[in-house]
């Protein structure tokens, strides 16, 4: 029932969403809406791939919860941004020209996200 709720809550969700962020976008112009019902099939069905894996992550999430002890689960379930991160900086490089020292940052990001996930996980003794 936990996966059809969130679901719903999703999908109801998205008509709130979807017009603030058309109307105010985090990049580019903003569109209107009869824009959106132009795009073409492949630009959707990826919104909908998207949508699975965030829904397939969820249901992995809620089944380890109830198998492992809750530190460990909690630490492994939210060990996701190191995955973003890595993706972000060495695959997409979000970061290409960035100013000076930011590379820096993001190390030290990466560095204490990581000993924060450790010590979680090391709390359960």
């Amino acid at each position: 029932t936990g996966v059809f709720f969130f679901a719903v809550g999703v999908f109801v969700s998205t008509f709130v969403f979807n017009p603030f962020f058309m109307r105010f976008p985090v990049e580019g112009k903003p569109v209107k809406m009869k824009e959106y019902f132009t795009g073409d099939i492949k630009t959707h069905l990826t919104g909908v791939f998207g949508g699975f894996i965030w829904m397939f992550g969820m249901v992995v999430s809620f089944m380890s919860a109830g198998a492992s002890n809750p530190a460990i689960s909690y630490a492994l379930s939210n060990a996701a941004p190191v995955v973003a991160i890595l993706w972000g900086v060495f695959i997409w490089k979000e970061f290409k020209g960035a100013p000076k020292g930011t590379n820096t940052l993001l190390v030290a990001m990466f560095l204490l996200f990581l000993v924060g996930l450790v010590l979680i996980t090391m709390s359960n003794t």
